[in-house]
């Protein structure tokens, strides 16, 4: 996670370690209604929450934890908030998991199941989870050291209800490096041992330990290489299959130097052998797994069983250059939708796309179906859209034919979002300069666009809208932009427009009203 300036005086207030009751996590009855609380995503019951953290699966659970503020709804002395999940879509609030000490703040880390015992922790038949998570001692910082970031670990025996800190730690002390955080660990079977990626400064490190507890160092990767516009952060490495061969994607979030600035995840797409990471990318081309200003320091699910097959993912919902002043109050922050991530062949090389998870169709309420027509002008889908602007469109247009278009979000007080697709420089675009409150930061409002890497028309394009957010995946997922908004009233008009004089054929849409999960 990044510390932002805000933090300096924070990290001088005194840590208050208390105990925590269900009830204190746990929402009343009718809460989280509060405006602008998305609905279907997942948000804290109350108070301050950025980077998703320990994410593992086990028991048939999908746990969650993340960085948490409990006292207030600003960033400040951080904890590790906790929920699980049995379907990706549906949560259940736990206590904190996750406590500041002696050693320091709770950061970013991850959590795997330790099945072979190699901690002691637990047993062959009955495993420890294992959470790896980063120190921050703030004391140190104010004394102007730079070794303030340690890697600590904790295991629970009990599904992950209740945690315990290693009394040994930290694992892996700090040689002497400012940013020296956000543990990504998993097994490498050919090796029978941990490998743990560390974001360091402007670059990753990568170690190896047999147990969790000791660590030797590897390797190194990235100083030459992907966008350094601001510090690294959050990494994760993993092995997906295209056309029967594995490779292996590394992410990296990013703060600052995003495309359409400040926060961002940008990926590469190589080969690693238990020691060193290979980017096979051209070094000069920077990837990004998501170019809308609100995906950041997203990052997958460990032990997901291999017959499940699949890469689950999910970001923080937000951006640091405003995440602290976004008008909300009871709560901050949401996570995107868990997505599927997948490797494909492109004519530009080897991509990754991401696609929201099948899950979400247990939401699915009413559905409006528009069968095959060509459009000239505008075409009003608001009969479509019920009155909670909770919705998943599709649209498949007529692959054979390149033809812009724009999606019009609006309400009855002349608020609106705008999405489009412009032929002449193959790009798609998000318009948020009208779409409600942008007051509390500069940097909020504008327009942002994403480069579209393929030269085939727009084929299909699916939107989905949780009240104050939007998630756009076009090109089947390789295209894709994830944006917050505010307006002042929820956004219950839709309109599709064509590029003026000209006709857009369309072969289906389709729009579904989602349910609320809370």
């Amino acid at each position: 996670m990044q510390l932002r300036d805000h933090a300096i005086y924070l990290a001088l207030t005194t840590l208050i370690i208390t105990s925590c009751s269900l009830n204190r996590n746990q929402p009343e009855d009718n809460a989280l209604r509060e405006k602008h609380r998305p609905q279907f995503h997942f948000s804290p019951a109350k108070n301050w929450m950025n980077d998703p953290n320990g994410m593992v699966f086990y028991n048939g659970e999908y746990h969650l934890s993340y960085q948490y503020y409990p006292d207030g709804n600003v960033w400040g002395p951080m904890h590790w908030g906790h929920a699980v999940t049995k379907d990706l879509i549906r949560w259940e609030h736990l206590p904190i998991a996750l406590y500041p000490d002696s050693l320091g703040y709770i950061f970013s880390g991850s959590a795997v199941v330790d099945w072979q015992n190699t901690t002691g922790f637990g047993s062959l038949d009955s495993p420890a989870l294992v959470a790896i998570f980063t120190y921050h001692d703030p004391e140190q910082e104010k004394a102007g050291s730079i070794d303030y970031q340690t890697q600590g670990i904790a295991y629970s025996l009990d599904n992950g209800r209740t945690w315990i800190k290693y009394n040994k730690n930290p694992v892996l002390h700090n040689p002497g490096i400012k940013d020296f955080r956000d543990p990504k660990v998993f097994w490498y079977e050919p090796t029978g041992s941990w490998i743990m990626i560390l974001a360091v400064l402007d670059h990753v490190q990568l170690f190896r330990s047999p147990d969790l507890k000791q660590w030797e160092k590897l390797s190194e990767f990235g100083v030459d290489q992907g966008s350094h516009g601001g510090v690294w952060e959050c990494p994760d490495l993993f092995p997906l299959t295209v056309n029967g061969t594995e490779k292996w994607v590394m992410l990296v979030s990013l703060n600052n130097g995003a495309p359409n600035g400040g926060s961002g995840t940008q990926y590469f797409i190589g080969t690693f052998d238990g020691i060193t990471f290979v980017n096979k990318n051209p070094a000069e081309k920077i990837l990004w797994i998501d170019y809308g200003k609100d995906n950041y320091a997203g990052v997958t699910w460990s032990d997901v069983p291999k017959e499940v097959g699949r890469k689950l993912f999910i970001g923080w919902m937000s951006n640091w250059n405003y995440a602290n002043v976004v008008p909300t109050t009871v709560w901050r922050s949401a996570m995107t939708l868990p997505r599927e991530l997948k490797l494909i062949e492109t004519p530009a090389g080897t991509r990754l796309i991401s696609e929201p998870v099948p899950e979400l169709k247990t939401l699915r309420e009413e559905k409006s179906i528009r069968e095959a027509q060509t459009l000239e002008g505008s075409l009003d889908l608001s009969s479509a859209i019920t009155s909670n602007s909770q919705y998943d469109l599709f649209i498949a247009f007529d692959p054979d034919t390149n033809q812009g278009f724009t999606l019009e979000l609006s309400n009855a007080v002349n608020e609106q979002l705008l999405i489009t697709y412009n032929t002449e420089t193959n790009s798609i675009q998000v318009d948020r300069t009208k779409a409600g409150r942008h007051d509390f930061s500069t940097d909020f409002g504008g327009v942002h666009v994403v480069p579209r890497e393929i030269k085939d028309p727009v084929s299909t394009v699916r939107l989905i809208v949780d009240q104050s957010s939007i998630e756009l995946f076009a090109d089947d997922g390789l295209t894709v932009m994830t944006e917050l908004m505010f307006p002042t009233e929820l956004f219950t008009q839709l309109k599709l427009h064509t590029q003026e004089n000209k006709s857009l054929s369309i072969e289906k849409i389709e729009i579904t009203s989602l349910k609320r999960i809370w």
